[in-house]
């Protein structure tokens, strides 16, 4: 059983991962989240809204973070289920032979 479910398994372990993150960005945005003395993507992106006119970058740089995370963590978690399930190697394969 674990062969089967382990694709699947991986595949929406890094998704539900990702959506925490963008959760927990969004709540601290907010200001429901964690608290100041600490640092979050989310509550950097809140500080930084004051200063878009003048320093965007502020606002700016934890946003893209946000952004890169979890869109990685979505590549990897398609990359990871093609790789693992056997009824879709052969995408792999045809991408090998495209580039050969």
């Amino acid at each position: 059983i674990a062969p089967l479910v382990l694709p699947t398994l991986v595949t929406i372990s890094a998704i539900d991962f990702a959506t925490v993150i963008l959760s927990e960005s969004a709540l601290s945005f907010l200001g429901l989240g964690i608290q100041p003395p600490d640092f979050t993507w989310g509550a950097m992106v809140a500080n930084g809204r004051g200063y878009l006119a003048t320093a965007w970058w502020i606002a700016f740089w934890p946003g893209l973070a946000i952004m890169l995370t979890t869109l990685s963590l979505n590549i990897l978690s398609n990359w990871a289920r093609t790789v693992a399930d056997p009824q879709q190697r052969w995408r792999l394969q045809t991408l090998r032979k495209a580039a050969r």
